[in-house]
């Protein structure tokens, strides 16, 4: 299963583009993926992948659809589709 996800906030700085196309690791039924799935394969990736990555910056982030922020349990949106959203701090 692919999902997409939109990289926003302290994301932004480890790649050029603020999309990543991920291939989810093969599952016995690939509509059970769920979020935390997702945090994990992306885990995954921005350790072999992005210089500087720290984990705790995806330990604390939420993953989001355009209409809801989701949960750890939520199931993966059938178009694949996700954003992951730091949290933000300001004055």
């Amino acid at each position: 299963m692919r999902v997409s996800i939109r990289l926003f906030g302290a994301f932004r700085q480890f790649q050029d583009s603020d999309l990543l196309e991920l291939e989810m690791p093969d599952a016995q039924r690939p509509d059970a993926a769920t979020v935390a799935d997702v945090r994990l394969a992306l885990d995954a990736y921005a350790l072999a992948h992005w210089r500087g990555y720290d984990a705790g910056l995806l330990r604390s982030s939420a993953f989001a659809t355009e209409e809801a922020v989701l949960r750890a349990n939520s199931p993966i949106p059938v178009d694949g589709r996700l954003a992951v959203i730091p949290p933000v701090s300001g004055g």
